[in-house]
């Protein structure tokens, strides 16, 4: 068997007609910049995620950039973040002038630890950016509350989280639509991705809509006419018509990946295959979390030998991500240390992304926990075993 870590061109395989036929409406509107592609995805993404107001933009990386913009954030002030994430999302911060200030990770589900975050504010503290990561929830509930007693910002990254939404105290929580900003990538990876770069901030706030919307197009308002700096953020028409037509799939491929989620958590249980120092486990069942499995994450410390094991038997795997911000060498003035941040540092060394994506068939889920139970079954004697002791 061969399987890749994600196969795009199965999904495209589904939806090919539709797509060959809004790219075509728009080669033959010659419309190619913002219109009425790009004003009706910001609507019904806006609706999806539960938020008043969409900007569309160019990229998840320039969402983050124009939402700090649009906060005022500059040089001089701090913002409080993960390093356990995309680079983009600490680059955003630097790119405005701003100082990220990390703190560490929740163990069970990759997102910031709101209990680390007040000790981490100063005077110059301006913003927090959670990381709804690998399509968890962040604890925007205690989140919001900080943020409401310090008068902080809340830019959401949840480029890996369209549709993720938990419920904590009777109150539900769009990932996204639960802060000041959110920001959600749509490269082609992602759930929801574009055929190129894309992305969208949302907002409930109509003058941060309305400044948003002038930031996207160097500042202009009226054209020509600058009252601010802004950027080229700009979302293109095409993409924007492709992403319609995906947007109208994702519910059904959301369900099919929890689905492949949950046949995964059923066979490494049935398998016993638990890794001794497991921080991360996916098979932990989150109650009252609707996670989106933008990535499927096992932990084990010999990571890097199953990850070479597996490939070796033509499935695709990924390291999501190998070294933790604070580590960087261009963070390096920053002056943090590798076990400042241990729970980030972990997860940067013992995890590992499986194939998750909605075309993966059950053949190809046995055949991957077939492989890691061998992997397992042959390290059993071993000091770096991880089989679940009865």
């Amino acid at each position: 068997m061969d399987i890749p870590l994600l196969d795009l061109k199965a999904q495209y395989k589904t939806i090919k007609n539709e797509i060959k036929e809004a790219i075509n409406k728009v080669l033959e509107s010659q419309h190619f910049i913002m219109g009425p592609n790009v004003e009706k995805l910001e609507k019904n993404i806006a609706k999806y995620v539960h938020a008043k107001y969409a900007v569309g933009v160019s990229s998840g990386t320039d969402a983050l950039l124009i939402s700090l913009m649009a906060a005022g954030i500059g040089p001089g002030d701090e913002v409080i973040t993960t390093p356990y994430t995309f680079f983009a999302t600490a680059g955003s911060i630097c790119r405005v002038g701003a100082t990220p200030v990390f703190v560490d990770i929740i163990p069970n589900n990759f997102c910031i630890d709101p209990n680390l975050i007040e000790q981490k504010i100063t005077d110059k503290t301006k913003a927090i950016i959670p990381v709804h990561l690998y399509g968890y929830c962040s604890r925007m509930d205690q989140i919001q509350e900080i943020a409401k007693r310090n008068n902080l910002i809340i830019i959401e990254d949840a480029a890996q989280a369209i549709g993720a939404f938990c419920k904590t105290d009777g109150s539900w929580y769009n990932m996204g639509s639960s802060g000041d900003f959110g920001c959600f990538s749509f490269f082609p990876s992602k759930n929801l991705g574009a055929f190129g770069d894309g992305g969208m901030v949302v907002t409930n706030d109509k003058d941060k809509y309305e400044r948003l919307k002038v930031l996207r197009s160097h500042g202009a308002k009226p054209k020509y006419y600058h009252n601010l700096i802004g950027g080229n953020f700009r979302l293109d028409a095409i993409q924007a018509a492709i992403l319609l037509v995906k947007l109208n799939h994702l519910s059904e491929w959301t369900d099919d990946r929890r689905y492949n989620a949950n046949v995964y958590n059923e066979s490494f249980q049935e398998h016993h295959i638990f890794p001794l120092n497991q921080l991360f486990p996916s098979v932990q069942y989150h109650a009252n979390e609707y996670c989106i499995y933008n990535q499927y994450i096992i932990s084990t410390p010999n990571r890097d030998g199953l990850k070479q094991f597996l490939l070796s038997k033509n499935i695709g795997t990924e390291i999501y991500y190998p070294v933790p911000l604070h580590m960087q060498k261009c963070f390096e003035y920053l002056n943090y240390k590798p076990e400042d941040l241990p729970i980030s540092k972990q997860a940067a060394e013992t995890t590992l992304a499986l194939p998750i994506y909605p075309e993966l068939t059950e053949d190809d889920q046995k055949y991957i926990v077939s492989m890691i139970d061998k992997f397992v079954q042959k390290k059993k004697n071993g000091v770096e075993t991880y089989k679940q002791v009865d």
